[in-house]
């Protein structure tokens, strides 16, 4: 089939991309300029790319009739993020394709509730980019159970992988995080440590959205939490993390608004937004119907992460 790709240089789409052309798939990766993926593959010769400006050409009322002109059968959407952007894809593509992907995130639920989260509890997003993307998903779904759009969503967890700083024990992304829990120093954590994070390997990402393709039967209408076995709380993932480097952990934890004065504001918002989610979602209904099985557990997936910080001198210890 051909597959179109928006956004398709990302973290994702250097695992997806290489994944879809080994599958037999023609590949079309639209992006705003030329960029190179985070890892090399012999499959990107094989893709076309063509460079175009999304918002640009959203303004313009141009860009979904020039994806709808690509003739392609499959259109993943990785980079969707307000729902008039959703809306001007879907009115385009109408009628003109089998299958439509778009890449949401697990922060669609807002607070947990009940965990493991499943994809049927209640939405209660908060902060711009998850009201934003669970208005999306309603409305992709909406389309597909009213007027047959195919259309099927899928919600990541932190995505992290090799060749970018991951999502580290504080709930912010300061890589000397990871360097003060190998030097066996005393990291502070907020609160009781006890809020969790929900990490999923990029390749893990690809993988499924390309079950998703293969299953389409399955997959059109729905949407599928996309995530690693399980989350961490942040004081588990901080002592996983010290044995790494042969430490048991020292931590010290203090109320979060004394520990929010000892880091910066752009450290103290990102733990906020993470811990205040504290995401722990289940994966059994893309277990299930898409045969989704990540190949890595959370922290088999950080620790990757970390051992390209160390090759790559980008840790300081």
């Amino acid at each position: 089939m051909r597959v179109a790709v928006l956004g398709g240089t990302g973290h994702v789409g250097t695992y997806l991309v290489p994944r879809l052309v080994e599958g037999g798939h023609e590949v079309i990766l639209v992006s705003r300029a030329k960029r190179e993926p985070y890892r090399p593959h012999s499959a990107w010769s094989k893709v076309r790319r063509l460079c175009l400006d999304r918002v640009t050409d959203e303004a313009a009322n141009i860009f979904g009739p020039r994806i709808r002109d690509l003739d392609a059968d499959v259109v993943i959407d990785m980079i969707c993020f307000t729902l008039e952007s959703a809306r001007h894809i879907v009115e385009a593509l109408s009628g003109r394709i089998q299958h439509f992907l778009s890449c949401g995130t697990i922060w669609v639920h807002g607070h947990s509730v009940e965990v493991p989260t499943v994809e049927t509890q209640p939405r209660n997003p908060f902060g711009d980019y998850g009201v934003q993307k669970a208005a999306i998903e309603k409305y992709l779904l909406d389309q597909s159970q009213r007027h047959g759009f195919p259309a099927t969503v899928l919600h990541p967890g932190h995505i992290v992988g090799p060749g970018w700083i991951p999502l580290n024990p504080a709930g912010n992304f300061n890589p000397q995080v990871f360097a003060t829990l190998a030097l066996g120093a005393e990291l502070v954590l907020p609160n009781l440590g006890l809020e969790t994070v929900h990490h999923v390997h990029a390749d893990d990402v690809a993988q499924c959205f390309v079950k998703a393709i293969t299953h389409r039967n399955a997959a059109v209408g729905e949407s599928f939490h996309c995530a690693s076995p399980g989350a961490l709380t942040l004081r588990g993932y901080a002592e996983a993390v010290s044995k790494w480097f042969g430490h048991d952990a020292r931590l010290r934890f203090l109320p979060w608004e004394t520990w929010r004065t000892a880091v910066t504001k752009e450290e103290a918002d990102a733990t906020w937004d993470h811990i205040a989610h504290s995401p722990n979602c289940s994966i059994e209904k893309a277990r299930r119907l898409l045969r989704y099985e990540p190949c890595y557990t959370s922290l088999e997936a950080v620790y990757e992460s970390v051992q390209w910080l160390i090759e790559n001198k980008k840790l300081e210890f």
